[in-house]
């Protein structure tokens, strides 16, 4: 062979090369696009699920938390109810009782004022210690 036509044959070589190697390195790109498209992919699905996840605690939490509430509100009011039933029953015993001293004191006048008196020293010599 002529050297022009080692020269050819060697651009042949060369371009036939380069054309391989540039096969070879779409086909890698592909490979890396594929791989990152799988990535993300994985990626986007695990994110999902994670989502989920913290969405049903955050349902879950919501539910106990407002039945908590709404226990605690039912027992105040439960509560509040025996305070009241409570203070009515003593309220009505002090009546009974400021009846029961009326009655006397109308009954016993003199008796009542003597008994006053006794309680009046009594109660005088006690808070003068």
């Amino acid at each position: 062979m002529t050297k022009s036509a080692d020269h050819v044959a060697n651009a042949a070589t060369a371009a036939a090369n380069t054309v391989s190697a540039a096969e070879r390195i779409e086909e890698r790109a592909e490979k890396v696009k594929q791989a990152t498209s799988d990535a993300v992919d994985r990626t986007r699905e695990a994110v999902d699920r994670a989502a989920d996840k913290v969405e049903s605690s955050l349902h879950s939490a919501t539910d106990k938390a407002a039945h908590g509430a709404t226990r605690a509100a039912e027992k105040a009011e439960e509560a509040k109810l025996r305070s009241k039933e409570a203070y009515d029953d003593a309220l009505d015993k002090a009546n009974d009782w400021l009846d029961v001293a009326r009655d006397y004191v109308r009954e016993k006048p003199v008796q009542s004022i003597a008994l006053a008196v006794a309680a009046g020293w009594l109660a005088g010599r006690i808070l003068r210690r």
